[in-house]
């Protein structure tokens, strides 16, 4: 009964974070009604913006191992490989947000060394 309880909980957890993320994204992308030309001035504007569309999608990906991590613990019942697996999902997740935080930082240096900034 109790491996019962896990697997609807985490049943629940994904169908309740699909619903979240199909809002958000749906939220994201609605027609406000105006149009906006897609063009940038010079090359920073252009690294900017792809730095900030790469930041969202590290972003997405790490909530999405997060999530993966988490329903595979719950349903891992103490079966130690598939806890493994799940803190390598854990792990991945902490390396992508580690990785979005820090890209902009990057980015910075890589302006300083190139001249470009």
């Amino acid at each position: 009964m109790n491996d019962t309880n896990h697997k609807i909980r985490a049943a629940v957890l994904l169908a309740t974070s699909a619903v979240l993320a199909l809002f958000a994204v749906t939220r994201a992308h609605a027609d406000t009604g105006q149009y906006t030309v897609v063009a940038a001035a010079a090359l920073d504007k252009v690294i900017d913006n792809v730095t900030t569309w790469l930041v969202g999608l590290l972003t997405g990906l790490a909530t999405m191992f997060l999530t993966i991590g988490g329903v595979k613990y719950l349903i891992a019942s103490g079966d130690p490989g598939e806890v493994e697996k799940a803190k390598g999902a854990l792990r991945s997740a902490a390396i992508g947000y580690a990785v979005a935080i820090l890209a902009p930082g990057l980015v910075s240096i890589l302006h300083k060394i190139l001249g470009a900034g």
